[in-house]
C-alpha cells in the first residue's frame, strides 16, 4: 500500500465514531477547522504562561473555571515525565506516514522514553482515559511514528487544554484492537453504511439532515 493509498488518522477516527459519517466525509472532503478550535489548540503551546499569568488564563477560551484549569495543569506538570517536551515539543503539526495510516500529529514529543505523538482535542475529556474514536487516532499516529522510526512507540498523549487535562495514553493490546477494527471498517466502506441510532452521536453531526436520522428533542423525551 503506497502512502497515498493509506487511511488518514482522521478517517480512522471517524470510522470508529460513525462509518456513515466517514462515507459522507469521503464524498464531500474534510470540513474546515473552525476558528474557535484553532484557538483552543493554541493553548496547548502556552501552558507555562497559563500557569504563571492570571490575565492570560482569564482571557483564554477555557471551558471550566480558571482555578480548575491551573490546578489540573499543575498536576500534569508534576505527574508527567515528558512535561517539558510537551511544553516545548520537538515538532508541531508533524506529518507521519505509516504502513496503514498517515496524518499530522499536533506535537511530536521526544523525551527520555523515546518519541511519541500528541493530539490536542478541543472538546471535553471523559472522566478517565480518552474517547474511543480518539483512541484510534492516537494509536494510528503511534504506529505510523513507529513505522517511520523503525522502533516501538508504546504511548501517545491526549491534551484537552480548554479543560486543563493532559493524559498519557498507553498503546495497549485492547486499544490496538480498536484501531484494527477501525481499519477494517474504513476499508470495507464502498457505499452508504447503515444509519446510526444514537442521539449523542447524531445530534451534533453536520450530516444529520441529509443522513435522515431522526434525533429526539428534549421535549419529546419529556
Amino acid at each position: 500500500m503506497s502512502p497515498t493509498d493509506t487511511h488518514t488518522f482522521r478517517e480512522l477516527e471517524t470510522a470508529a465514531y460513525c462509518p456513515r459519517k466517514l462515507y459522507y466525509r469521503r464524498r464531500d472532503g474534510p470540513p474546515d477547522i473552525p476558528d474557535e478550535v484553532g484557538r483552543v489548540r493554541d493553548l496547548a503551546f502556552d501552558y507555562e504562561r497559563l500557569l504563571a499569568d492570571d490575565a492570560a488564563l482569564l482571557a483564554a477560551p477555557i471551558e471550566v473555571d480558571p482555578a480548575t484549569v491551573r490546578e489540573r495543569l499543575r498536576r500534569a506538570r508534576d505527574r508527567l515525565d515528558a512535561w517539558d517536551e510537551l511544553v516545548d515539543p520537538l515538532g508541531r503539526d508533524v506529518r507521519l506516514d505509516g504502513k496503514d495510516a498517515r496524518g499530522v500529529a499536533h506535537k511530536l514529543v521526544d523525551g527520555s522514553e523515546g518519541p511519541a505523538p500528541s493530539f490536542v482535542f478541543a472538546g471535553s475529556p471523559p472522566d478517565r482515559g480518552v474517547w474511543e474514536p480518539q483512541t484510534v487516532r492516537l494509536v494510528a499516529a503511534a504506529k505510523a511514528l513507529a513505522w517511520e522510526r523503525e522502533r516501538p512507540v508504546e504511548h501517545a498523549y491526549a491534551e484537552y487544554p480548554a479543560h486543563g487535562v493532559v493524559r498519557r495514553v498507553e498503546v495497549t493490546a485492547r486499544r490496538a484492537g480498536v484501531y484494527r477494527a477501525a481499519l477494517r471498517t474504513a476499508e470495507s466502506i464502498d457505499g452508504p453504511p447503515a444509519r446510526a441510532d444514537s442521539d449523542a452521536k447524531c445530534s451534533p453531526c453536520e450530516y444529520r439532515e441529509q443522513c435522515g436520522v431522526r434525533t429526539r428533542s428534549l421535549r419529546s423525551l419529556l
